[in-house]
């Protein structure tokens, strides 16, 4: 895979960036989390810096209030230190890269209908005008769009700083030693997690579980859930995966409202903590509780302090993570914050993303 150091010669290279700014947004259009925004920094500096012509392009998620950047372009000045023009729509491309006054933003590339059929005609509109594409949204690398797919057949296509540092490190954690390895999963979907938990528990000493897959697992087992969040399907989900291997850890108690498990127990959180207290390296994925709620965030926020005191290799992802982590000033505790929810699960599981076999083809 190349990545964008092997291209030799950017000046007045017209670059399309494929940007990561899927961040939540408040009703009153304020950034929330801008971790992923901070770090598309380094890449878009160095495409400068090389005097390359740059135009991004990104999306919002479904779930966002805000179907467009455009209110949130002020935002984006502040926090990669240039001004941001806006580009309306891709037809509007040409004539911005005809008169080029800094780095731009297309407006979120999903209102395009092609982009997430992965369309070829949409992605030959996209590609008029650039001379190389550089893909530096790792979050997105796992859906089969035009602007992480499609488009590396028409353009010249690098890895960007980003994707180059999730692929070595995720790979890390793929390949080091079981020993000392403790991986804890947690989080509401747990249909993303278990092929992780399948894959990697061989690969670890443990898998520690909290969330809805942690109801999954203690479900099977035969206990009575109440009211809690559990997967209709829990039993073909769950199918190949030894649930008495000792390496896979579900919660001996829980913290019980309405009927319902929102919170691991204190004894469960002390194992967990112990366990943690002598691991060489954790990689962490899901809250382990509805830490949205002050009241249920004990387990999430417990466990993170033990992650952020343990000597160990630390690695942490997902968006609900990030935040939760984020809330209580230790994301900087942690050696590496994977900007890939679903992504670094794909990855992590073994699946190939679709594009990063995308740039492996060139």
């Amino acid at each position: 895979m190349k990545n964008i150091r092997e291209a030799i010669d950017l000046k007045d290279k017209k670059v399309l960036l494929r940007a990561d700014f899927d961040v939540p947004v408040s009703d009153k259009g304020e950034i929330e989390e801008s971790f992923r925004i901070k770090k598309q920094k380094e890449t878009l500096d160095y495409l400068v810096n090389a005097g390359a012509k740059i135009v991004m392009i990104a999306h919002i998620s479904d779930e966002s209030v805000s179907k467009s950047f455009a209110s949130l372009i002020p935002q984006l000045h502040i926090l990669l230190g240039y001004e941001i023009n806006f580009i309306k729509s891709v037809s509007e491309i040409s004539g911005y890269l005809e008169n080029y006054a800094g780095p731009a933003l297309v407006d979120n590339i999903r209102q395009n209908e092609g982009e997430e059929k992965n369309d070829s005609e949409f992605a030959k509109q996209l590609a008029q005008g650039f001379d190389i594409y550089v893909n530096n949204d790792f979050a997105v690398s796992h859906r089969n769009h035009v602007s992480v797919s499609a488009i590396t057949s028409l353009l010249p296509s690098h890895a960007g700083l980003v994707v180059e540092q999730e692929i070595s490190h995720l790979n890390s954690v793929i390949s080091a030693q079981a020993g000392g390895k403790i991986v804890i999963i947690g989080g509401a979907k747990a249909s993303t997690k278990v092929p992780v938990i399948k894959n990697l528990i061989d690969k670890s000493e443990m898998v520690l579980l909290g969330g809805v897959v942690a109801n999954d697992v203690v479900k099977e087992k035969g206990q009575d859930m109440g009211s809690s969040v559990v997967d209709k399907d829990a039993h073909d989900l769950l199918a190949g995966l030894d649930l008495n291997n000792p390496k896979l850890v579900a919660p001996e108690d829980f913290v019980v409202f309405d009927n319902k498990i929102l919170d691991i127990g204190e004894k469960t959180m002390q194992k967990y903590i112990d366990s943690i207290k002598l691991a060489k390296m954790v990689v962490w994925n899901g809250p382990l509780g509805l830490f949205e709620n002050p009241i249920f965030a004990k387990g999430t926020n417990e466990i993170a302090q033990a992650i952020a005191s343990s000597p160990a290799f630390k690695v942490i992802g997902g968006g609900d993570t990030i935040s939760a982590v984020d809330k209580i000033g230790l994301l900087d505790k942690f050696d590496f914050v994977s900007t890939g929810g679903g992504a670094m699960l794909a990855f992590l599981a073994g699946d190939k993303l679709p594009g990063l076999e995308a740039l492996n083809e060139k």
